[in-house]
C-alpha cells in the first residue's frame, strides 16, 4: 500500500529530489508567481510525492483487473479489486438474482477475496454511492505535516542542493523564484535606491520603502516587483541585505561600520596550533563557560535561557563587541544568507536603544563601544543578555556595583613593561573576580598590541609569574590566566590549556590552579 511505504522512515530518509520533482516545482512557481522558502517548498514537494505514489500504488492494484462499481455487470470468473476495501483484489465465483422488491432487479455475486475469504456483493445496481466515486479506505494515511516534522530539515537540504546548480532559479533572502518571471530592474533604477539609503544616514531599509522611488514599470505583480528589485540589489556590491530571517532590509555597504565590515584589530586572531586531546575534562568545562567565539564547543544542554551573563575579555572591551558564543548564539537574530545582521540593542535599565549588528561569519556582535564607556566596564565586567518580547530587539544590562574593592591593575611602565599590583579601585558594575582587571591607562595597554607580541610561551610564563606575586600560595588560576593573556594578544582558550597540559616549566597544583617550575 502507497500509506505503507510513505509512512516508513526509510522512505523520507532517503528520499531524492529527481528531475521531475525540481520540474514540478519550476512549475508551481511559475504558475503560482510567489517566491518560496525551502521549507514552503518541503510542503509543495511532500504533498506531491504522497499524491503520486498513492496514484502509482492504484495503477499497480488495477493492472489487468477491472475496479467493482455496482451498476456494472459481471460474471463467473471476472476478476476484480476493491476500493471500499482497501484495493483488495477479489474473483467472481458465483452469481444469483437478489432479492428485494423495493430496489428491482439486480444481482448478488460470491467473491473469493485474495486473503481467501468469501463475501457478497450486488452488481447490475444503477443507483448505488458507490457508482459515483470508488472509495478507498487507507489503512496508514499518510499525514504531510508528520513528515514536515520529522524529516522537513533533511529534504530542505537536498532541495536546496538541487537548486543551487539550476541556473533558471534565482535566491534571495531565503526565497526562491524562476529568472524568467523577474521584472527588469535598470542602473538608473539601482541609483535611485542608492540615493534613497544615501538619505537614510546608513539607518537599513526594508524593500517596500525603496520601491516607491525605484520607478518600476506599473501594473507589475507587487510581490514579484519586490523580489525583482530584491534580486538586483543583492547583485549589486553598493547594497548589503542586512535583515534577520524572514525580514529583508538594505544598507549602503560603504555606510556601515568599519568594524562591521572588517575583524577589529582586538579581535584578530593568528591561529596558533594545538592538541586538543591534551585539555582535560576540567578545561573542557572550563572553555564552555568561557564563552569565547573561536571555541569550537557545542552548546551545553540548559534548555532556552531567557538569560545569560558574560564575562568581559579586554579584546571585546576594546572592540566594543559581544562575542556570538555557542551559549548565547540563539539570542541574537540570524539570516538566512545575509553575513552582517543588523537589530537593535535595548539597555535593560536606561531603555537606551542603540543599534547593533552581529557579523554572523567571525562571531561577534558591534555596537556596544559607547555603552562601554558610559558604565566604565573593565575587562571582568558582567554583561547580561536577555531576549526581548519585541522582535529585533536585544535587551543588555550590567548590574550596577558602585564600590572600592582590591583588583589586579595593569600598570604599563616607560620602557614597555607590564606588571600587575593589587590596587584599590572603584567599581562600576559587577564583575567576575577571576576575570577582573583595572585598566588605568588604555592607550598605555594598546601600544603594547601595535608593538607585536613575544613567542606565545614566553608570554605566558611572563602572565603567571607576574600574577603569582600577587597571591600567597604564589599561583595562578587557568581562567585568570586566559583573561590576562587577552589583555596583550588575541587568544582563545584552547592554545593556552593545551599549552600547560604539555610543557613541564607550568606545573598544575590542582583545581586548574598552575604555578611555574623551581627553575623557571
Amino acid at each position: 500500500m502507497a500509506g505503507d511505504l510513505l509512512n516508513t522512515t526509510d522512505y523520507w530518509t532517503n528520499f531524492q529530489v529527481t528531475r521531475q520533482d525540481v520540474e514540478f516545482l519550476h512549475n508551481h512557481l511559475f504558475d503560482n508567481e510567489t517566491p518560496l522558502t525551502p521549507r514552503e517548498l518541503v510542503a509543495v514537494l511532500v504533498a506531491e510525492r504522497i499524491r503520486v505514489e498513492k496514484l502509482e500504488a492504484q495503477a499497480k492494484r488495477q493492472a489487468n483487473r477491472r475496479t467493482y462499481f455496482p451498476k456494472e455487470i459481471y460474471h463467473v470468473g471476472d476478476e476484480l479489486v476493491f476500493p471500499s476495501l482497501n484495493w483488495k483484489r477479489g474473483t467472481v465465483k458465483a452469481e444469483r438474482a437478489g432479492l428485494n422488491p423495493e430496489i428491482g432487479n439486480f444481482s448478488v455475486l460470491t467473491v473469493e477475496l485474495e486473503d481467501g475469504s468469501e463475501r457478497c456483493f450486488a452488481s447490475n445496481l444503477p443507483v448505488h454511492a458507490l457508482n459515483d466515486q470508488p472509495v478507498s479506505v487507507e489503512e496508514d494515511e499518510v499525514d504531510p505535516e508528520d513528515v514536515l516534522q520529522a524529516f522537513g530539515s533533511g529534504i530542505e537540504k537536498k532541495i536546496e542542493s538541487a537548486f543551487k546548480d539550476d541556473g533558471q532559479l534565482v535566491r534571495i533572502a531565503g526565497r526562491w523564484f524562476p529568472r524568467a518571471l523577474l521584472v527588469d530592474v535598470n542602473i538608473g533604477n539601482l541609483n535611485l535606491a542608492e540615493a534613497v539609503l544615501d538619505m537614510s544616514g546608513g539607518e537599513p531599509l526594508p524593500t517596500t520603502a525603496l520601491i516607491k522611488d525605484v520607478s518600476l514599470p506599473e501594473g507589475v505583480n507587487p510581490k514579484l516587483a519586490e523580489f525583482s528589485l530584491n534580486f538586483a540589489l543583492q547583485e549589486d556590491d553598493r547594497f548589503d541585505e542586512v535583515g534577520p530571517a524572514g525580514q529583508v532590509l538594505w544598507c549602503l555597504r560603504r555606510l556601515e561600520p568599519a568594524e562591521v565590515r572588517e575583524v577589529p584589530a582586538f579581535l584578530q586572531y593568528s591561529p596558533i596550533d594545538y592538541d586538543r586531546s591534551l585539555l582535560s575534562d576540567q578545561m573542557l568545562k572550563l572553555e564552555a563557560q568561557l564563552d569565547d567565539e573561536l571555541s569550537n564547543v557545542d552548546a551545553m544542554n540548559d534548555g532556552n535561557p531567557s538569560e545569560v551573563a558574560i564575562s568581559l575579555i579586554y579584546p571585546h572591551l576594546r572592540a566594543g563587541t559581544l562575542p556570538i558564543s555557542a551559549r548565547v548564539r540563539s539570542m541574537f537574530p540570524t539570516a538566512y544568507e545575509s553575513p552582517r545582521v543588523r537589530f537593535t540593542l535595548v539597555d535593560g535599565r536606561t531603555k537606551q536603544k542603540m543599534p547593533g549588528w552581529v557579523v554572523r561569519e567571525h562571531g561577534y556582535v558591534y555596537g556596544l563601544r559607547d555603552w562601554y564607556k558610559a558604565n566604565e566596564l573593565m575587562p571582568g565586567s558582567v554583561v547580561r543578555i536577555r531576549r526581548s518580547t519585541v522582535p529585533g530587539e536585544v535587551i543588555i544590562e550590567a548590574k550596577s556595583y558602585r564600590a572600592k574593592d582590591w583588583v589586579r591593575t595593569v600598570i604599563v611602565g616607560a620602557d614597555g613593561g607590564m606588571v600587575f599590583a593589587m590596587l584599590k579601585q572603584s567599581i562600576s558594575v559587577e564583575f567576575n573576580d577571576r576575570m577582573a582587571f583595572a585598566v588605568p591607562s588604555f592607550d598605555a595597554v594598546d601600544q603594547l598590541w601595535k608593538q607585536g607580541g613575544k613567542p606565545f610561551e614566553k608570554l605566558v610564563a611572563d602572565m603567571i609569574r607576574e600574577m603569582s606575586k600577587l597571591t600567597p600560595q604564589g599561583h595562578v588560576h587557568a581562567q585568570e590566566l586566559y583573561s590576562a593573556v587577552n589583555i596583550v594578544r588575541r587568544t582563545p582558550p584552547g592554545p593556552l590549556f593545551a599549552l600547560l597540559s604539555s610543557r613541564p616549566e607550568f606545573i598544575h597544583v590542582g583545581d586548574l590552579h598552575f604555578r611555574l617550575s623551581e627553575s623557571e
